[in-house]
């Protein structure tokens, strides 16, 4: 929960760095809190829910396409049916790199 809360309260911070495990614990929480309503049948409260955590969702996207060297601007690919999302998969699974342009490496311990 710590992550998806950091997540938040850097909403719309689209600079600096995020791990795998901070990208992927706010995805599977907002996953969970969007299954939650479907199946409570809460359907306008989930949309609201999605519309709200959208640009936390892009910002939090951003900081860890960075992570991997890539500017934030590659979210773009999304729009590109099913190759967009594959190809966004393989990006946001890969590993840290060490210091580039947006920063030192988040895993080496010093605060980026």
């Amino acid at each position: 929960m710590d992550y998806f809360v950091g997540a938040l309260k850097k909403y719309a911070d689209f600079t600096g760095r995020a791990r795998r495990k901070e990208y992927w614990m706010f995805i599977l929480i907002y996953m969970i809190i969007q299954v939650v309503f479907a199946v409570l049948g809460l359907d306008v409260i989930s949309m609201l829910v999605g519309l709200g955590l959208l640009i936390p969702s892009l910002s939090i996207g951003a900081r860890r396409l960075h992570d991997t060297g890539r500017s934030g601007w590659w979210q773009l690919i999304y729009l590109v049916p099913l190759i967009g999302v594959i190809v966004m998969i393989v990006f946001l699974v890969q590993d840290s790199h060490d210091e580039n342009d947006y920063g030192v490496n988040p895993k080496s311990g010093v605060p980026a």
